[in-house]
């Protein structure tokens, strides 16, 4: 029964992906943990490359509608590709399975994923719900792709970095870390910055994926694509649906449901 819904919850992957241009990763470590029942560091590696290969497709079709500014997402993923594989070929091997045993209680290390995973979740959740305000007329959606050339360099370059270290550790594309990025730091237009963390994201995530192969980690292929067409499934049946749902609406209620999830993992692995 759970594998039924495991499949289920896979097209909502994509369905997140497809609506708002990210959440994905989000939804992706509890469904492979609780549903598949798979461990935390073999999911977030799964979870590497059912989101990339997801946001590959999404970039694409972004791509052909000109919303992907390449520029940008080469500055912000060069620094994350190098901190991701790094992350994956050589931390998260090196990373013992018991952290800290107080008395009777032991804080594993695929505990310890989940919970920095949850408190990611809380603050993605928050960031979600919150409405920002923008500038007058809607300005910030009239930025022009050439804004881009007086954007902060060294500043987006860190972010990459940091966000990179983040998607190795738990499996997370980051977009929600990302697309603030983008539109505050690069100014791009919101439709764009969407376009390119989803880029940045499939070329991050799937380098990542890579680090796990090269370290020898066993990879099930037949259920890793299985999960994966689903999640692009469901990531096309989004883009479709996101013409007729305003985006803001959706945004609040999924961070929503980021906060409940979030809620839920804590008291799962503290309790």
């Amino acid at each position: 029964m759970e594998d039924i819904f495991g499949y289920l919850a896979s097209i909502l992957i994509g369905l997140s992906l497809g609506l708002i241009g990210g959440g994905g990763s989000i939804l992706t470590l509890p469904v492979l943990t609780y549903l598949f029942y798979l461990d935390a560091v073999t999911a977030t590696s799964y979870s590497l490359f059912i989101v990339g290969a997801t946001a590959l497709f999404g970039a694409a079709q972004y791509f052909r509608r000109g919303q992907v500014d390449l520029r940008t997402g080469v500055i912000f993923a060069i620094p994350a590709l190098i901190s991701v594989y790094l992350t994956r070929r050589y931390l998260m091997p090196a990373i013992p399975e018991s952290l800290l045993t107080i008395g009777g209680y032991e804080l594993t290390r695929d505990m310890a994923i989940l919970i920095w995973f949850a408190i990611i979740m809380l603050f993605a959740g928050i960031s979600m719900i919150r409405k920002r305000k923008t500038p007058a007329g809607g300005a910030a959606a009239e930025v022009e792709a050439g804004a881009s050339s007086s954007l902060p360099i060294h500043w987006i370059a860190l972010e990459g970095l940091l966000v990179g270290v983040l998607t190795g550790v738990v499996g997370a594309g980051g977009g929600f870390l990302i697309i603030p990025a983008l539109v505050l730091l690069a100014k791009l237009p919101m439709k764009t910055a969407v376009g390119t963390s989803l880029m940045i994201i499939a070329a991050k995530s799937l380098i990542g994926f890579s680090g796990d192969v090269m370290a020898g980690l066993p990879i099930d292929m037949g259920f890793l694509l299985l999960v994966t067409g689903l999640a692009i499934l469901g990531l096309f049946v989004g883009v479709a649906a996101s013409h007729y749902i305003a985006g803001q609406r959706l945004k609040t209620g999924f961070g929503w449901f980021v906060l409940v999830m979030a809620a839920y993992i804590l008291l799962r692995e503290l309790l």
